[in-house]
């Protein structure tokens, strides 16, 4: 049977097209758009909901072997396929140009070890440009995970302690958005929402989920890991601290608390998406790029 394109559900969330690409990202093991990062997006608020149905895919006996999508916003796109599909990045590349572009703004991110790629770009008239993303590996028998928490402070998990204020509080200040001037935590409904959306989904261990609390009961620190054990490598997404608690050790506690915890479920190496000095200093090596080309 030949391979045949179609695109994505136009409706987001969890679905079952949802199923059928993580499984695919799984299949094609570690590249520039991961299964994680295919979970995360799917129920993230700044998703643009209505793009969703232009991911485009491709099939061979009902099976993906191809895909092309954006992140949570048009503009930038991604074409995986599996190994040896790899001659349908000339079409994809043509699709997303077409229809994945925001404003007439557009984007391909391609493996600096992808040659066959960077090759076909160029040929349809892209340039690389500066702009790129990296990731950090860590190997858990190499690495030591161990750390210190300052007097007072102890780390839980969503599991332990589900509380969607904290959670949202310790990203929103983490992220500096009150730093810069965004004002303080708006705990609406509508955020309540979008927060329990991202949290109680498939494919989310709560028990993973670790925050550092300081001794009046404050999430100050947090990280998030994914794992999936047919994956065989754990992601890192999001970290975040705030402010005030910079700088004392509790991001590299619940950062190595989660390393620790992915590995008791068999995970040998745990990838983030950033080159961050932080990273680097509590054991994280680096490990690959991609470089966005226009």
């Amino acid at each position: 049977m030949s391979i045949v394109f179609r695109n994505y559900t136009n409706q987001a969330g969890i679905t079952d097209d949802y199923y059928l690409v993580r499984a695919f990202l799984i299949k094609a093991g570690y590249c520039e758009f991961t299964y994680t990062r295919w979970d995360w997006m799917t129920t993230h608020s700044y998703l643009d909901k209505e793009s969703v149905g232009k991911i485009g895919i491709w099939e061979e006996n009902g099976a993906i072997v191809g895909l092309a999508t954006h992140d949570c916003q048009l503009g930038t796109a991604f074409c995986i396929t599996l190994p040896q599909y790899a001659d349908l990045k000339d079409e994809m590349l043509r699709y997303v140009k077409e229809f994945l572009a925001k404003d007439g703004e557009f984007g391909i991110m391609i493996a600096d070890t992808d040659a066959s790629f960077q090759e076909i770009a160029a040929k349809q008239g892209f340039v690389a440009t500066g702009s790129k993303e990296s990731d950090a590996i860590f190997y858990l028998e190499q690495t030591s995970m161990n750390y210190e928490l300052p007097e007072g402070f102890t780390l839980t998990s969503m599991k332990e302690t589900y509380n969607l204020y904290q959670y949202g509080r310790v990203l929103w200040r983490g992220f500096n958005h009150e730093m810069n001037g965004e004002g303080e935590f708006d705990f609406s409904k509508e955020v309540e929402k979008d927060l329990s959306d991202s949290m109680i989904r498939p494919n989310v261990d709560l028990n993973l989920k670790i925050a550092a609390v300081d001794p009046e009961g404050n999430f100050v620190a947090y990280c998030g890991m994914w794992y999936d054990k047919e994956a065989g490598y754990a992601v890192i997404e999001p970290v975040a601290t705030v402010p005030a608690y910079r700088r004392m050790g509790l991001g590299k506690a619940v950062v190595l608390e989660g390393i620790k915890r992915v590995g008791e479920l068999g995970a040998k190496t745990v990838l983030v998406g950033s080159s961050q000095q932080f990273y680097y200093s509590i054991g994280l090596r680096p490990y690959a790029t991609s470089t966005m080309w226009k």
